[in-house]
């Protein structure tokens, strides 16, 4: 018996992992949920109201699901380094008429005090987070009003820290993931270990419930995965292209075309490192990019949408992990047997 899963009355060990920004939708979640498995909505840029009302959306449906949050943990930048990086980029934003900032750089916490509290106050079934570890007394809250709740991690040494704050499970994820990495310190990256060595190390570092994550974009990856010690299994990237994903089109057309072969981790687009196809602007803005998040993401944001808009690949942070050719276009329920044939 999963101590994990069978609380939660799921049936499959495949999860939706959370993906900010869009493509997590409750349409996802609750195709997650459908297909026994168990979907999250990602909280992270989101408002307060706009998440409250996608949890609504979901509970309406009555189905077990979880809420991701980025837990705090900045990664100041200098004013200086901020404003010759938007110097570098103004060239760009011009080409949609946009008027780059000249302040000094946005830093904010994601409403995440109000976020807690919405949690606290209207629970949930799971709680994940990213980026930080929160306050152990964040934990307890939560904990107390009845949702489990699950830490990333991308080391032993992170996990261990997860155990003390008190978390009932951890979420591992490999370096192969794409989008953000989860990792405690973004100034110094995990190494490449294979997702399952990598499972393996943490179970052995702690006790409790592991969901592997990155790179799983096959049945054998999460038949992998489970051999190694997982419980569950959790799938992004090849989610990306379902009918429930709200990707965008050209992000979605991007991970089937020829033309993006490569996968690559950059700091380009949000001062954070995340694993995304190789493209323009990685290509002319990654070796010059300072560290700097939230900054870099709140300056770039607004030239990236303008070109999703316009279908523009060149300037979209298009987030992909190392297993985004085998994407489909398809309901996300046909996407989770096909990941569950060798189970």
């Amino acid at each position: 018996m999963s101590r994990l899963l069978s609380p939660l009355g799921l049936s499959l060990p495949i999860l939706a992992a959370p993906m900010a920004g869009g493509p997590s939708t409750p349409a996802l979640v609750i195709a997650a949920a459908r297909a026994g498995g168990l979907g999250f909505l990602g909280g992270g840029y989101k408002t307060p109201q706009a998440l409250a009302e996608q949890i609504e959306a979901v509970r309406a449906e009555g189905v077990p699901f979880g809420v991701n949050l980025f837990a705090p943990n900045p990664v100041p930048v200098s004013a200086e380094d901020y404003r010759d990086y938007v110097r570098a980029i103004r060239s760009e934003a011009a080409r949609y008429g946009l008027p780059l900032p000249d302040g000094d750089p946005v830093e904010d916490d994601d409403h995440w005090t109000d976020k807690i509290d919405l949690l606290v106050a209207n629970p949930v079934p799971v709680v994940s987070f990213t980026f930080g570890l929160p306050d152990r007394s964040v934990v307890a809250k939560l904990r107390k009003a009845g949702s489990t709740v699950v830490q990333t991690v991308t080391s032993a040494d992170e996990a261990r820290l997860a155990a003390e704050a008190g978390v009932d499970a951890v979420a591992v994820q490999a370096s192969a993931a794409g989008g953000h990495s989860g990792t405690f310190t973004p100034a110094q990256l995990p190494p490449p270990t294979p997702l399952p060595e990598l499972v393996a190390q943490v179970c052995s570092a702690v006790t409790l419930p592991v969901i592997a994550a990155g790179g799983i974009a096959q049945s054998g990856d999460v038949a992998d995965a489970l051999r190694a010690g997982a419980e569950a299994a959790a799938v992004g990237t090849a989610l990306l292209r379902t009918d429930e994903s709200g990707a965008s089109a050209p992000h979605k057309a991007a991970l089937a075309d020829p033309a993006f072969d490569t996968t690559v981790i950059t700091r380009a687009f949000t001062g954070r490192p995340a694993r995304a196809l190789r493209n323009y602007f990685i290509d002319h803005y990654d070796d010059i990019a300072p560290a700097g998040y939230p900054a870099l993401h709140h300056l770039t944001s607004p030239l990236r949408k303008a070109a999703a808009a316009a279908g523009d690949t060149r300037l979209i942070h298009l987030w992909a992990g190392t297993g985004h050719r085998h994407a489909r276009t398809e309901p996300a329920t046909r996407t989770f047997a096909r990941l569950a044939a060798d189970l």
